[in-house]
């Protein structure tokens, strides 16, 4: 029988979330049958997480508790996640942890450009922290990780989850310029949840990236991210699908949202794997390139397989 992957954090709640500390307990709910994986065994996951140890790397496959770390890592794949694992965000569904970050590392980027060539990828994704304490929000270091990667593994593709960027200006140029194949920033959920789950967003200023990227540099494809089952009714989430077509955004990700502690936001609904199927039907109705939607759906979830297909749609 799979058995479910349980990361639980209430122990260290207090010290990568403090703000969440005087938050009311949300019970966790156990979870349908279609969300539970097996647990990590495979001998490359092993592999992978002692290459990721060797090179002084952060994953948000750790960071986040994400529950399709042992499938991707016995497969060599990984999310880099640079400039710490510290975000100055306190977004109420992520497990990052919450504080004033270190100063950046000048050579990080060569030693994830390194363990990506060692891993022999075919495309990588690579993300951070929120970075509201740089002038830039940490634009020229994701640039610097994408020119070591050219250079030290230029068959692999490079797809770039990138912060908001708020009140950063020229932020977004010194990325797009640097040309990842893709550029994904997620919305996350619906305008009326901001307050309560992405409080330091701003929605359009989210919708106004990806469009810019899309404006900028017309051949990067551009992607976003939804989480469902916190609350959002199925007309929002087509508002949002049409939305991200007006800024001509190609490829769209639909999965479960999964509370990572008690201190966390609450799960308000386990969508079906049928409602998945008529949510990507829909998206596909209003014109993305690609749909990828299911429970344990994730923004790098098959990034290399979905790369391949988004680019085969060209």
């Amino acid at each position: 029988m799979a058995t479910h992957i349980v990361v639980d954090h209430r122990e260290r709640s207090a010290l990568r979330h403090p703000e969440k500390a005087n938050r009311p307990d949300n019970p966790i709910q156990r979870k349908p049958a279609w969300i539970r994986v097996k647990a990590p065994n495979h001998p490359v996951y092993h592999e992978t997480r002692a290459l990721m140890r060797e090179n002084r790397l952060t994953t948000v496959c750790e960071e986040a508790a994400c529950p399709n770390i042992g499938e991707c890592w016995s497969q060599r794949h990984a999310t880099m996640m640079i400039m710490g694992d510290t975000c100055t965000r306190a977004c109420s569904f992520c497990n990052v942890a919450t504080g004033m970050p270190g100063p950046l590392d000048p050579d990080e980027p060569a030693r994830v450009a390194d363990a990506v060539a060692k891993l022999g990828l075919r495309h990588v994704v690579v993300t951070s922290v929120d970075r509201d304490d740089l002038p830039d929000g940490g634009a020229a270091h994701f640039a610097a990780t994408i020119a070591a990667l050219r250079a030290a593994a230029p068959a692999t593709t490079i797809e770039v989850l990138t912060p908001d960027f708020l009140r950063k200006p020229g932020a977004m140029e010194i990325v797009a310029d640097a040309a990842p194949d893709v550029f994904n920033h997620n919305l996350e959920t619906v305008p009326r949840l901001y307050p309560t789950i992405r409080p330091g967003a701003r929605y359009y200023q989210s919708l106004r990236l990806l469009d810019q990227v899309k404006r900028r540099a017309p051949r990067v494809f551009t992607k976003s991210g939804l989480m469902v089952g916190l609350g959002e009714s199925k007309t929002e989430i087509a508002q949002v699908m049409d939305d991200l077509r007006v800024a001509d955004v190609d490829f769209l990700t639909i999965g479960q949202y999964l509370q990572p502690t008690v201190k966390h936001a609450a799960v308000e609904a386990f969508i079906t794997p049928e409602q998945f199927d008529e949510y990507a039907a829909l998206a596909r109705a209003k014109g993305f390139r690609l749909v990828s939607a299911s429970p344990l759906t994730r923004s790098s979830y098959h990034a290399d397989e979905d790369f391949a297909a988004l680019r085969a749609t060209r």
